[in-house]
This record gives structure tokens, sequence and C-alpha cells, in this order.
């Protein structure tokens, strides 16, 4: 492969969170995790990405209108192996999202996979599109 040929791998760096309000048990960094949000006619689907957390160490809470998301990453150094080079510092996560009366809090559903958290936030029965019919005649 050429120098031409060669493409560049861009790295973005992890945002830090602030947690100056926040009382925390645990000495580690903390980051905002990036996340992807998408509407459907139905409901706002949030992805984010939570590298290095199970399924079992995300807390997600709804209080007052604020949606938070923790993960607690647990990496551990891998048997037999030790660190050339790390692109990846191990911390938390958190971020926040304020909700409208939009969302249906009763039905919003969470799975976590490969570090990869998807949250359904469904729309209440008044925020969905409604379509309507147009008579003739």
């Amino acid at each position: 492969m050429t120098k031409k040929e060669q493409k560049e791998i861009q790295v973005t760096d992890q945002e830090m969170a602030k947690v100056e309000d926040q009382e925390r048990t645990r000495e580690r960094r903390v980051f905002i995790p990036k996340t992807d949000i998408y509407e459907t006619e139905k409901a706002i689907v949030l992805i984010a990405d939570l590298p290095g957390v199970d399924p079992g160490s995300v807390d997600i809470t709804l209080e007052k209108n604020i949606l938070t998301i923790d993960g607690y990453a647990n990496l551990g150094e891998q048997p037999g192996l030790s660190i050339n080079y790390s692109e990846y510092m191990p911390g938390d996560f958190h971020r926040e999202f304020r909700l409208t009366e939009e969302i249906n809090r009763d039905k919003i559903e969470a799975s976590v996979s490969n570090g990869i958290l998807n949250l359904t936030l469904p729309k209440a029965e008044e925020a969905q599109v409604k379509k309507i019919p147009i008579k003739t005649g």
C-alpha cells in the first residue's frame, strides 16, 4: 500500500464530565459517553457508547424529568498481557438528558450489549403523529 492509499485514522478524545457538583464515592475519571439520538413516529431512540461496561454495571434513573445514565467500567488487566500502547483511558460514564412530557415514562426500555446502550423512549399517545383522513365529496 502506498502512502497515498493509506487513510488517516482519526481518534476522537474522550470528553471528561464535570463532576464538581456531584458527590462521588469512586476516585476515577468520569467520561461523557458519545451518544446518537434518533426519532421515529412512536419513540425517541438513544444509542450510547459505554466501552468496558457490562449490563449489570449500568444505572438508569428518571427523576424530575432528568434521565441519568451511569456506567461503571470494570476493566482489569489481562492475564499474560502487558500494555505497550493504549488510546483508551479507563473510567466511568455519566450523562443526563432532560425529558419533556411527551415521553411515556412507564414504557421506557433499555438494553446493553457489547458496550452499547440502546434506550427506547416511547412517545406519549398525545405526542405521536396522527394521520388525519381526508373525506371527499
